[in-house]
Formats: C-alpha cells, structure tokens, sequence
C-alpha cells in the first residue's frame, strides 16, 4: 500500500512518484494550498495539495483532521524558498523535501481525539485509557522501538554464546519462597490451582539438571504485590543459567550482555568490566544495596568521635550494640525549613525516630546551627568537624541506632539531598556495579524465623556450608550477586545449591517441614539426587533496562499495555468480575461483599 515510509524520503528521491500511508498530523491551511503532516511509526512528511495539481482533493484535503488514516500519491519535490528564506525543517529526517499530491484515499475517518497526541499529558489514567492512541506518539513509538532493540541484542549475543532459548511453563505450581503468588483455578482438578510463575527458577535449575547446559528465556513473570514506578504485577525477565560455571563467569557474561544491550540500542559505551562492593561495604558507604555512586556523600562512621559522648541519643545507640553514622551534604547548609522537615520524615519513614543536624553557617563550631550541638563537647565537636570535613556552608545528617536502620535511613536521606540539590541534573553516566556476599539468611522477629534474601536456591559460600548444615544460621554468606545502574539494581543471581543434602538443610533453616519438603519441593530434590550439576545464573529486569535506555522513570513507559498504579487495565476494564456460570464450572463461589442495589421507586397502582 506504499512505496515508501514517511521517514525515508530525501534529496536523491526529487522527481520520483511515491505512495505513502499513514496518519494526519497535522492539517495547515495557507491561501488554499493544504499543507498535511502525514505520520507513520517511523517519521513524518509534508505532503501538498495544490488546487492547480487537483482542485476536488485540494479541498477534500481542507476536511482532514488528526489521525484521519489517509493514503496519497505524488512526486517529491525540494521544499522551496519563500521571500527568500527556506522552509527547510531541520527537525525532522525529510525536512528538505514535499510531496506534491495528485491522489488521495481516506481510508478511515478518526472521530475528535480524546487528547493531542503531539503535546504532553499530564493525566496518565487518560493515557492509559487510550493506550492505543498514546501508542502512536513518537516518544512511545521510540520506546518501543528501543525495547526490541534490546530483545534482539539480547538474543544475539547469548546465541553467539551458546544459550539455548527455552520455554518454561506459565501454569505452575505455588511455593512460599517468594512474594504473593497470582492463583489460577483448575476446572479439571475442582479445588486445586495453578500459580503463575514469579520467575522460572525451579525450571531452569531442572533445565540445568537435564543436560541443557546454557538457557534463556525472555520470560514472563507474576507477583502479586504493591506497585510502584518500577513495578508491575506482570513483568519480564531477561533469565539466564549455566552449568559449570563460578560466579566470575556469569557476571563476565552479563558485562558483555549489557555493554552490547546499551552500545546497540543508543551508542552508551558501558565498562568493560563492572566495579565491585561487597553488601557490607555498599551498605557502610551508601546506605543502599542499590547505590547511585554517580555523587560523593559517603556514610561516615562515628563511633570512636562519641565513644565517650554525653549525649543520650548517641551513648545510648552505642550501649544497644549500635553505630552512629553521618553525610555531609557540601553546600547545602541553606536548606530550608521545608527540606529539613521533608528529610526528617523520610528518615522516620525508614525507622529513625527523627534526624539530628548541623547546618554550618560558619566555618567554626560556634557558628554551626544545631538543635544537638549543646549537648556535644568541644572536643567532640572539633573531632566531628576533621572526621566529615565540614566546611562553611556544609549540612551535616546523623544517624544512631542499631547498623542496618542507620543505614537505610541515611541511604534514603543521601538520595533525597541529591535531588534537593538536583545533583545529578544533566548527568549521562553510566555508572555499573556488582554488588556481591549477600547475607544468605534474615530472621524476621515478628514471625520468629528466618527468610531467604535471595531466594531458597541460592548457594552459602563455601566457607559456610557446614554452618548451614550444622544450624548455625547467623551472618552466613551467599553466593549472590546483584548489578546495579545508577541506584536501580538491573537483576540479580547466585551460583545455585545443586546437592540433596545442603538443599534440605537450606528448607530446613527456613522452617520448611519434611511434608511440604515433599509436596512443594519433591521434584527438585528428586533432581538433584541423579548427578544434577553445578550451575548458576542470573534474571535481568527486561522492563527496568529499557526504562533505563529510553531515559524515563517508569516502567510503564516502556510496556505496550500496562497496568496502572492500582493495578488495573483502563483500557480494557480488567479486572472485571466474571458470569456466575465461569465460577460454577470452576467450582469457585465469590465472597467478595457487593453494594447492595438501591431500591427504585415504585409505580402508583391504577385505579
């Protein structure tokens, strides 16, 4: 239906007879002459219709509106000069060209738009709602374009390397290791139910046991969970897992994979290889497992400052077997009252009971404004003033409490401060990182038992395997690494537990009883226990890398069809409730309490 795109067209086409289709643009009347920005994926052109070219579709051509669907035939022309100066539009790739058009075909009319598709939109229910219009602006179309971009990258690379892509199941079976599980019911097994897989995990460690050797799959994962700007109750995976391979080999595979993802999709020349910190020192530095190393601000620790210190606040987290830390925020001491209010309810937020300060007005202690520097002695305050060098106009941020507390609260507070100080304005780094030695286990107090970070297939170093076995479950170490872009963690992955024996002992340190051992875990321990081999692997966020990319901060700019931040589809109205029949032959009844209808007024009887 057309000889070219609306983005091809250019000088060394002058004089040729083209058909193109597309959509309007945008429709210009000047002295007769229609002026029509026709529109597909790829780009736009000016097409033009002169009365003395064909006078009926010149004036047909006045009545074309946005998004008309619209098919013309014509010989590109140079865009000519008028009174002198060119009409050459430099902002769009056919700029130096029009089309003179001698045909013209509505194949469809478009009724009034519900929004501008060339202007931005605030309302992002409205977007959604109209999805497939918000589809068709060049921004998301880009978007688009750059997610395959990476899809393909993706494919390249890992087939160059060997990897298989292989399918795994969408109806799976729930376990408790994760997040909430997407529950499907079973019309031939009346009572029992498929979960939506959270991620292939299970499968491609059986896929490892089966002699596939090299997997991926761009799979498609469910939790049900709060959402947020980078979370959707279905998102994708970029999933990977290898036999006989070590932790190095995995992240040298994954730098290639995202060097490659970031040079194909928009020229980024990522690193070679990727820096490393362990958890304790991400943690120590940053305050986050996920640190934006894109700006200074470093925790400091000030322990040894206030040993001795009178100050209860302090004294007191240190008796508790806590720590004291601190940020400097250099230049930012003029913070207002609004900030400092903002930075201390985030802080309480994150556990803090609130969040001491010092905003140096002066280069000197006695000029520092402090609503806790009274209760600091001299020497204390000179001693705190060498260990953050704290200069003239410099805010200084504490925090004191038990380790982990202090430092998600100041990790919360550094990354607020840098906005505050639009620190990061203009910035195109790319700045990569492993994170790696995870704690393997965490004890939740209020469950009284311990969790998984990673998840429960993640393997103990080697140092700590005989600790796990023996039921010594504290402060082991997993073989767990996350990479992490500018303060968003990509994915994540271990090198797997691969023997009967330590994957027992791990259900075990999880309170998982022999019974569900069997039930929920059978097959994979059957696995395991016919010469499984060694094997590892990692799950990059499909959608986050192209959030990434196409430089927005959400997700949902990147998906064709998401939901909102409720979790619903406007567009389509999901989810909606379904006929009493679908439930009766799934055996399911609805408990769900509905308003009641409200009584309508009845007629007056007839005489």
């Amino acid at each position: 239906m057309r000889t070219h795109t609306c983005n091809e067209l250019h000088h060394s086409d002058i004089g040729k007879t083209v058909t193109l289709i597309g959509w309007v643009n945008s429709n210009r009347d000047h002295g007769g002459v229609a002026f029509i920005d026709l529109r597909d994926r790829d780009g736009v052109t000016q097409c033009v219709f002169r009365p003395e070219t064909n006078a009926k579709i010149a004036e047909v051509a006045k009545t074309l509106r946005h998004e008309d669907v619209i098919q013309i035939t014509g010989e590109v022309e140079l865009r000519p000069e008028i009174d002198g100066k060119s009409t050459v539009n430099t902002e769009i790739a056919t700029g130096s060209i029009e089309v003179s058009v001698s045909e013209l075909n509505i194949i469809n009319r478009s009724e009034v738009l519900p929004f501008q598709l060339d202007k931005e939109i605030n309302n992002e229910d409205m977007r959604l709602k109209y999805r497939f219009l918000d589809l068709r602006r060049p921004g998301m179309a880009r978007n688009m374009k750059l997610r395959h971009r990476i899809t393909k990258t993706t494919r390249d690379v890992l087939d160059e390397d060997g990897f298989l892509e292989i399918e795994t199941p969408i109806l799976s079976k729930s376990t408790p290791e994760g997040a909430r599980d997407f529950l499907v019911p079973s019309r031939l097994h009346p009572g029992s139910f498929y979960a939506l897989p959270q991620a292939p995990q299970q499968y491609k460690q059986l896929l490892m046991c089966g002699g596939i050797e090299k997997y991926f799959q761009i799979a498609r994962c469910f939790r049900d969970e709060d959402l947020r700007a980078d979370r959707q109750p279905e998102f994708t995976q970029i999933d990977i897992e290898a036999s006989f391979v070590n932790q190095d080999d995995v992240m040298t595979l994954v730098e290639k994979l995202l060097g490659r993802i970031f040079k194909e999709s928009i020229g980024a020349d990522a690193p070679v290889k990727f820096d490393r910190l362990t958890h304790e020192e991400a943690m120590n530095t940053y305050g986050s497992d996920k640190p934006d190393r894109r700006f200074d601000m470093h925790l400091t620790a000030l322990d040894e400052v206030f040993a001795n210190s009178e100050f209860k606040v302090f004294s007191g987290a240190l008796k508790a077997g806590g720590c004291i830390k601190a940020i400097n925020a250099k230049g930012f001491a003029g913070a207002s009252v609004g900030q400092i209010d903002k930075l201390t309810k985030a802080a309480i937020e994150a556990g803090a009971k609130g969040l001491a300060y010092i905003q140096a007005r002066g280069a000197e202690p006695s000029e520092w404004r402090s609503p806790i520097t009274k209760f600091l002695s001299e020497g204390e305050l000179a001693a705190l003033k060498d260990t953050m060098n704290i200069e003239e106009g410099d805010l200084v941020l504490f925090g004191a409490g038990d380790w982990e507390t202090v430092c998600e609260v100041l990790g919360r507070v550094r990354l607020m401060c840098a906005d505050m100080q639009n620190l990061l304005e203009g910035n195109t780094e790319l700045n990569f990182l492993w994170v790696t030695d995870f704690p393997l286990l965490a004890y939740d107090n209020e469950e009284g038992r311990w969790h998984a970070v990673h998840h429960p297939f993640t393997r103990p170093v080697k140092e700590d395997e005989e600790k796990l076995k023996n039921g010594e479950y504290a402060d082991l170490r997993a073989q767990a690494y996350d990479v992490v872009l500018n303060g968003y963690e990509l994915g994540g992955g271990s090198i797997r537990i691969h023997e009967a024996d330590l994957q027992d002992a791990m259900f075990t340190a999880l309170g998982v009883t022999e019974e569900e051992k069997k039930t929920m875990f059978g097959h994979i321990l059957d696995a395991f226990s016919f010469g499984a081999p060694p094997h590892g692997g990692l799950a990059l966020g499909l959608d986050r890398i192209a959030m990434l990319v196409c430089g927005t901060d959400s997700i949902r700019e990147v998906i064709a069809f998401p939901k909102n931040n409720r979790g619903a589809d406007l567009m389509s109205a999901s989810p909606a409730e379904v006929d009493f029949k679908q439930l009766r032959e799934l055996y399911i009844q609805s408990t769900a309490k509905k308003d009641k209808p409200k009584p309508q007024p009845q007629p007056a009887p007839q005489a």
